[in-house]
């Protein structure tokens, strides 16, 4: 991780749990494909690739045990001291380059299932990243990469939603970089309509809860905000995220 996104998610992690305070459905509805997407069963052995504060680990917990823990693999310390002291959670700083090399001395047992939830945007080399993770799987192991396209619908002012798209892969072509490793991909979109109170959608933005946001100064900041709050002048404001959900599967002959 570059010194720029360190100091961004060592700033956020004392509040990014907060940041889904007003939005409880989205993570029960969001937990809800993962778990319908990744199948992980009782015993198998698991990985959460940028599991942050670990919003999604608490249903992987479920199936894992003190002998096959999860995986929660961040290159952000602060974030990973927000996870439960559980026997079922092996917390590893790295990033995914970090991981698949072997760097830091750890690595991983054959994996039957890998999570990557928003996080595929910060892999430097896309084929090989997603390439060493695929090396890692048991036959039969899935490794599942939820993302937003590069296209993105939401309320915030016109250089971020540009910015954004110029740093986000495009979902097929995270398709075919895990094709190209071996693994059976299917793909497909879901959509989530959201409406929250201008307010705190302006707090969310001003707290620079999405990684774009801390590329632009605080002066920056503040004309996007008045940008859309001109925008979006009344109280409660509506959208629909759009969310891509990639599957790789390692054949069981592999």
């Amino acid at each position: 991780m570059n010194e720029h996104l360190d100091e961004h998610y060592s700033r956020l992690a004392n509040t990014y749990d907060t940041t889904w305070e007003h939005r409880p459905d989205y993570l029960e509805w969001m937990a809800g494909k993962i778990m319908d997407s990744l199948r992980p069963l009782p015993g198998e052995r698991v990985a959460d690739i940028g599991v942050g504060t670990g919003l999604f680990v608490e249903r992987l917990m479920a199936c894992a045990t003190g002998d096959a823990p999860v995986l929660a693999v961040d290159p952000s310390q602060p974030m990973l001291d927000k996870l439960p002291q559980d026997p079922r959670v092996r917390t590893v700083r790295a990033t995914a380059e970090e991981l698949v090399d072997g760097r830091g001395g750890f690595t991983p047992e054959p994996l039957d299932a890998i999570l990557i939830k928003e996080a595929v945007h910060h892999f430097s080399d896309l084929d090989r990243t997603l390439s060493g993770l695929a090396a890692l799987l048991a036959p039969g192991g899935r490794v599942l990469v939820v993302t937003l396209p590069p296209k993105i619908d939401y309320p915030l002012f016109p250089a971020a939603i540009d910015r954004f798209a110029e740093g986000q892969p495009e979902p097929m072509d995270i398709a075919l970089a895990l094709r190209r490793a071996g693994l059976d991909v299917t793909a497909s979109y879901e959509r989530y309509s959201v409406e929250i109170q201008r307010d705190n959608w302006l707090e969310l933005v001003r707290g620079r809860w999405m990684s774009v946001l801390s590329t632009f100064t605080d002066a920056e900041l503040e004309r996007g905000l008045q940008l859309i709050g001109e925008a979006h002048p009344q109280q409660r404001i509506s959208f629909v995220e759009t969310f891509a959900f990639v599957l790789g599967r390692l054949p069981d002959d592999a």
